[in-house]
């Protein structure tokens, strides 16, 4: 493992386990490297918080480029959502750090490109731009609840799979009016 994972392994430990602001010498701690070493990949806080950002958004980019080729981007984002796991342990450690040091750190424009591409790939899948909106922002409150420390349940997260998902033609759409 590279120095700049292990960096990134120990702020994403350290703020899971409740220190939503780790200094650079506890982080540099954390993954057993001199704060040379960790300022040498991440010269500063910002810099280190975008590390954070660009791993969360690998990990969600390559389970959404999977689910998009499968055709299920739609589920694939609502479960991603919800997820209480290492699934989306980056993206939770990121808002955290976020959440506490709001001002302080910045979102990369990558951020918005990868929103983009996702609900690009939700949309694809449904058919329908303000169907595939429907989507995100649900998982988007999915994703709060988990960040808030009360996950969805898996079987309400395919409750809201089932109703959002079945049948999305827009004869189903016309005829429930």
């Amino acid at each position: 493992m590279s120095l700049r994972d292990r960096v990134l392994d120990a702020l994403q430990r350290l703020v899971l386990a409740g220190d939503p602001a780790p200094t650079l010498d506890a982080v540099a701690a954390a993954a057993g490297v001199s704060k040379g070493g960790l300022l040498h990949h991440f010269p500063d806080r910002r810099a280190l918080a975008h590390g954070l950002v660009h791993r969360a958004l690998a990990e969600t980019d390559a389970a959404m480029a999977t689910a998009a080729d499968g055709g299920t981007a739609a589920a694939t984002w609502l479960r991603l959502s919800a997820a209480d796991g290492a699934e989306q342990a980056a993206a939770r450690a990121l808002l955290s750090l976020f959440r506490v040091s709001a001002g302080g750190v910045d979102l990369p424009p990558d951020v918005g490109q990868a929103v983009r591409r996702w609900q690009s790939a939700i949309e694809a899948e449904v058919g329908d731009p303000v169907h595939a909106d429907v989507v995100r922002l649900v998982g988007d409150g999915l994703f709060t609840e988990a960040l808030l420390g009360a996950p969805p349940a898996p079987e309400r997260v395919e409750a809201l799979i089932t109703h959002l998902l079945t049948d999305t033609s827009p004869s189903r759409r016309n005829t429930s009016r």
